[in-house]
């Protein structure tokens, strides 16, 4: 594809009798019917934003490979967050609501879920925002609302906002914030698997054997025997489903814990 110009993606341009609208044009529209911080309300209303907003991701996208872009953004970086967490947050319900009732399938939605991640905020940017807020000597309440704003628009980071809040909240004027998130994080690992194990009853020699072998490989096997070493013994004159939805549960929650630690940990268990 050849690009065109700056001047013809930012304000728009001609093509035949057709006109395209550049992104100045779309940042308007989208201040106007969507201001920051109202809930959209209505499905159709939640569509056009999708709509809209993925129009703009996707101009964002090549505009910001022209120098000339820098400081014509027109939404501030806060903006950005805070449209990128209504999208991600419309994005969630709508794939529940696809998965809740088959029949109601969005074919013509279409989320662009991936030039979001190209601008994922990463948990060093997170920690970093952290260690001004405890040089602040915790009393900066417009950082913590930075550091939530920032969590809520990355899509690998919304699972571990928990995480982080406690430990904000645990910290004091003598922390090291580097040292003290790695044992803080190693500790909730711990225990978070242990309540895995508890609740499920779980062999625990497996559970951690299984673990730490997704962690080295970067996924969870879904297959083969060594989920099935971790469940529990089950009565052969149990229901023929029944082992296979205790086999469903504790894989979705061995997945969810993996997603939770797998880039914010390090070492094994």
């Amino acid at each position: 594809m050849l690009l065109k110009s700056y001047d013809e993606y930012y304000n728009g341009y001609q093509d035949g009798e057709k006109e395209v609208r550049g992104y100045a044009s779309l940042i308007e529209e989208l201040l106007a019917k969507y201001p920051i911080g109202e809930q959209i309300i209505g499905e159709e209303n939640q569509k056009d934003f999708i709509k809209l907003y993925g129009a703009i991701l996707r101009l964002r996208n090549i505009l910001t490979t022209f120098d000339e872009f820098s400081g014509n953004e027109i939404l501030s970086e806060r903006d950005v967050q805070d449209y990128h967490s209504a999208y991600i947050d419309l994005y969630n319900e709508f794939r529940r609501t696809t998965e809740d009732d088959k029949e109601n399938i969005n074919d013509d939605l279409v989320f662009e879920m991936e030039l979001i991640k190209q601008v994922e905020i990463n948990i060093d940017y997170i920690l970093e925002l952290v260690k001004k807020y405890h040089e602040d000597h915790i009393k900066n309440r417009e950082l913590l609302i930075d550091i939530n704003k920032a969590i809520d628009s990355s899509i690998e980071l919304r699972n571990k906002k928990d995480l982080i809040n406690q430990f904000i909240a645990y910290l004091d004027l003598q922390s090291v914030v580097d040292d003290d998130w790695h044992k803080y994080v190693e500790k909730r690992r711990i225990e978070e698997l242990e309540e895995i194990i508890k609740q499920e009853n779980l062999d625990p020699e497996e559970t951690y054997k299984f673990v730490r072998n997704a962690f080295r490989n970067g996924n969870v096997a879904t297959t083969g025997t060594d989920l099935t070493k971790v469940l529990p013994p089950v009565s052969r004159f149990s229901p023929g489903g029944e082992r296979s939805q205790k086999r469903e549960s504790v894989l979705k929650k061995l997945i969810q814990f993996f997603e939770r630690f797998f880039d914010i940990s390090g070492g094994e268990l």
